[in-house]
């Protein structure tokens, strides 16, 4: 933590972990934590969590805190760009969420006009996601090791080869049951990262 300074830093990169910059974006719009579940529909006590660094929010999540606040998710978190839209398998850059052990490997390029994002997510063992719901809708297909998906209280165990696409708007989660790590390949119509012109002062 530097000196005067009460925000919890990123071990590795040195800069405010997550929940320090939600917070002060927050409370620079005059914005409750009640309000800010509302415009996300994230739990308040998740947000809580996250506030705290109790807890760190999925890619999905933290781009429905982004929306709500009115920054792009470069606010909070870079990720390696995909050029011309073609990724090579060995070339691509793995990244995370603060310290998660939750690991993406972005295959989709932004450009104006894109409507759909796309990740080769690491899943380890004993993951359990946040339930969120939002516009649009998902493709999960299992790429190695088994996922449980939860679609408004319907549960599915996917292994490798099987797939799910559902609308986004049914409340969801997914979690790794199991003792080791799964990799699946992820696809949604909501972008993640986007050029929404937002300002971030």
């Amino acid at each position: 933590m530097t000196k005067g300074s009460s925000k919890t830093l990123n071990a590795h990169t040195g800069q405010p972990l997550i929940g320090a910059l939600i917070r002060e974006r927050r409370r620079k719009l005059n914005m409750t934590l009640k309000a800010l579940g509302e415009a996300a529909n994230l739990s308040v006590g998740f947000l809580s969590q996250v506030e705290r660094d109790q807890a760190t929010p999925s890619l999905g999540a933290l781009s429905l805190i982004s929306r709500s606040l009115d920054v792009e998710m470069e606010y909070f978190i870079s990720s390696p760009a995909v050029i011309r839209g073609t990724t090579k398998s060995g070339e691509r850059e793995s990244f995370s969420v603060d310290d998660s052990s939750l690991k993406y490997e972005r295959l989709g390029a932004d450009f104006a006009g894109n409507v759909l994002s796309s990740f080769i997510i690491t899943v380890p063992a004993g993951y359990q996601s946040e339930t969120v719901s939002h516009e649009g809708e998902e493709i999960i297909f299992i790429l190695e090791g088994e996922v449980t998906t939860d679609v408004e209280g319907e549960s599915v165990a996917l292994a490798a080869g099987d797939s799910l696409h559902f609308r986004s708007t049914r409340q969801h989660s997914w979690r790794n049951v199991t003792d080791r790590d799964a990799r699946i390949l992820w696809t949604g119509t909501v972008p993640i990262f986007w050029s929404g012109g937002s300002a971030k002062s």
